[in-house]
């Protein structure tokens, strides 16, 4: 029979794995090195507690990297549920943006952590590649972008995002890059069923 102990115990657990992820991504975000333990006593965790969830620095970062991606990925289901389509890509598209800037950071901690021998791989950004897909697909299917872009297509026309330096004013930067290639998805778009496309027709010699 489970312990009515085991549901609070399990949140605790969760609590604190979420706090440390969140402590570790602000310190490594501004020194790779920062001491393990630095970021125990700031999460308010015990070094058994940290150690239990992050047994060495590898693991921590590449799990701090998994979980920010993850949360970008899971949130393209959840704008879709409470906004139309294309407002759900164009919010996406600034989460993405802010991931990208954590992704950054965590450059030279990330470089660490996988680029030894034995050491763990970097993961894949094949989550993210799925929420580009739900929310094109949901916007293609409403009549808001152009047909045939591709997750593919996505991820290389955003790829400016990856060279803005996550220590500058990188937000306007970022605005105006997502809203050019905003711009040039909806290029094309045949518009809500029944209306026609919206591309401007031919003006008349003369006019």
């Amino acid at each position: 029979m489970q312990s009515k102990k085991d549901g609070p115990q399990r949140s605790d657990a969760q609590r604190n794995r979420e706090r440390i992820l969140k402590v570790a991504l602000a310190e490594l975000t501004n020194s790779a090195d920062t001491p393990l333990s630095v970021i125990a006593r700031k999460a308010c965790v015990g070094q058994g507690t940290f150690y239990r969830n992050f047994p060495n620095r590898e693991t921590l970062v590449l799990e701090i990297y998994r979980h920010e991606m993850q949360q970008v990925a899971d949130s393209a289901a959840e704008l879709l549920e409470t906004r139309e389509p294309e407002q759900a890509l164009r919010e996406w598209m600034d989460r993405l943006a802010r991931f990208g800037m954590a992704k950054a950071g965590l450059a030279n901690a990330i470089q660490q952590a996988t680029s030894g021998p034995g050491n763990l791989a970097k993961p894949g950004h094949a989550p993210v590649s799925a929420a580009a897909e739900l929310l094109l697909r949901a916007n293609e299917e409403a009549g808001t972008i152009r047909p045939g872009v591709t997750a593919d297509d996505f991820i290389l026309a955003i790829g400016g995002l990856w060279l803005i330096d996550p220590a500058g004013d990188w937000q306007p930067r970022a605005t105006r890059l997502l809203d050019l290639i905003m711009d040039g998805l909806r290029v094309g778009a045949p518009g809500p069923a029944g209306s026609g496309p919206t591309a401007p027709g031919p003006v008349a010699p003369g006019r």
